[in-house]
């Protein structure tokens, strides 16, 4: 049997880890999406522990760090290594729209969904509009 080898193929398997590639980027998927009163955003993380994500908001930047980790122990022989493994780390910047405060992060088959509700301030709502009896529209504040 031949076998091709390639000298360089560790130094790229390393460098698309850390860097990434096309095929296969170096963070963390998301879908963000508005439904009615709520912002949701979905971060694709499977094999991780909900244990190692942590989720932060300081002002308006939302942080979500997540780590996966290999399987250890004296009897572990890793044949094939191709998901990438250690620290992940996302950042969102959120408008003063949303209510920060009211945050509610669930973890679900490999998903982290984060709901965060709308400010009451960035709902809409009907503006009053009452009329003179010159018949020009006034509007109250």
């Amino acid at each position: 049997m031949l076998m091709r080898t390639d000298p360089f193929r560790e130094i790229d398997r390393l460098a698309e880890q850390f860097f990434g590639s096309t095929s296969r980027p170096a963070v963390m998927h998301m879908d963000a999406y508005r439904d009615g009163d709520f912002f949701y955003a979905a971060f694709d993380l499977p094999g991780v522990d909900p244990e190692s994500i942590d989720c932060t908001v300081q002002r308006n930047v939302l942080t979500v760090r997540a780590e996966r980790r290999r399987p250890a122990g004296d009897n572990v022989e890793l044949v094939a290594a191709e998901r990438p493994m250690g620290v992940f780390s996302r950042q969102l910047f959120l408008g003063d729209t949303l209510d920060t405060d009211k945050l509610e992060a669930g973890y679900d088959n490999g998903v982290l969904t984060l709901r965060i509700p709308v400010a009451e301030r960035a709902k809409p709502r009907r503006v009053t509009i009452s009329a003179t009896g010159n018949g020009r529209k006034e509007i109250k504040p």
